[in-house]
């Protein structure tokens, strides 16, 4: 195996394999190449993050190509990092975006990338910000990262990315999938796609009287009010405009309270998603060698949930840097 760190310098010269490689060993959280990955960290941070989230069977993927298409057009290299649900009886995941962006397979200047959520909510896989760290140290300036199909709470996106697009769509159930509350809160920019359909211009007004209203409840002007932009993929209209749109919302956030504001909660994410990741990992480890013998205990009632819990984190707080358990002292007690 080529270790991680020697991974490094060929991602930083474009090498398809070793991005791949690199991004794989994130998604395992292989130990060996944390060192890595904390390289490419600090080499990363100048790639414009942009996240597209919305509803199933809005028109993300469909979305993402139009623009990958549009951004390569001006020279941009853009990077492309899907989310597909994991199956939570077999474990396993489509990751067919890919099938969708066929023909910009062939083109060195995109780089695809599905991933699988493998049971991580909010949206995005756990190593989606890794994936996209080792895309930008590989030089692609624009990275796309499209969601799965989100509801109403699943908004980890708007923590991830540095301009968040939301798609709509008429004709889903609901007139208005975006005005279910975290949905419409977090969209820096609102997206009704399929606007070739004849109910779509409601959609697009409905949404406009929401954030209108929503605007007025406001005591201060915000620096970025959200506009509402109606695509359509078969005819090509409104992607010039969201490309604007994009645009216009980096450069006010650039140097801006607003940008600063958005990287100080990309980092709290980051640290705060790291930890628990960490945390799982270790508590994943030690449950699966003494949770059956606990157990047996509770079925027995001879104990309560609480107790045995509480017994178990005693137990299997551990030293990282050695891997191994150690005994709880007066620090680590449990109130």
């Amino acid at each position: 195996m080529v270790p991680s760190s020697e991974l490094v310098a060929r991602v930083q010269a474009g090498e398809p394999a070793a991005i791949a490689r690199l991004i794989s060993r994130a998604e395992q959280g292989a130990p060996e190449a944390r060192d890595a990955l904390t390289r490419i960290y600090k080499l990363a941070g100048l790639a414009e993050i942009i996240g597209i989230t919305g509803v199933p069977g809005s028109g993300k993927s469909t979305l993402v190509a139009k623009l990958t298409e549009k951004l390569r057009a001006n020279g941009v290299k853009v990077g492309v990092i899907a989310i597909d649900p994991s199956s939570p009886y077999s474990g396993g995941a489509i990751l067919g975006d890919r099938i969708r962006m066929a023909e910009l397979a062939g083109d060195p200047g995109v780089y695809i990338r599905s991933m699988a959520t493998h049971g991580a909510s909010g949206g995005l896989a756990h190593a989606a910000l890794e994936a996209a760290d080792i895309l930008d140290v590989a030089g692609f300036g624009t990275i796309i990262v499209e969601t799965v199909g989100v509801g109403q709470d699943e908004v980890e996106i708007v923590k991830a990315s540095h301009t968040t697009v939301v798609v709509s769509a008429p004709g889903l159930g609901d007139e208005v999938q975006a005005i279910k509350a975290g949905i419409l809160e977090i969209a820096d920019i609102h997206v009704v796609s399929k606007c070739d359909r004849s109910d779509a211009n409601r959609t697009v007004v409905e949404l406009k009287q929401m954030l209108t209203l929503g605007s007025k409840a406001k005591d201060a002007k915000p620096p970025w009010q959200p506009p509402v932009i109606g695509t359509s993929a078969v005819s090509g209209d409104g992607f010039d405009a969201l490309l604007e749109a994009i645009e216009r919302h980096r450069a006010t956030a650039a140097g801006g309270p607003l940008g600063r504001e958005r990287r100080l909660a990309i980092a709290q994410f980051r640290l705060k998603k790291t930890a628990e990741t960490m945390l799982l990992r270790r508590f994943a480890d030690d449950f699966a060698q003494d949770g059956a013998a606990l157990a047996r205990r509770l079925t027995c009632r001879e104990t309560d949930p609480y107790s045995v819990a509480a017994e178990f984190l005693e137990q299997t707080t551990f030293c990282e840097s050695h891997g191994a358990r150690h005994e709880p002292d007066g620090r680590s007690k449990i109130a």
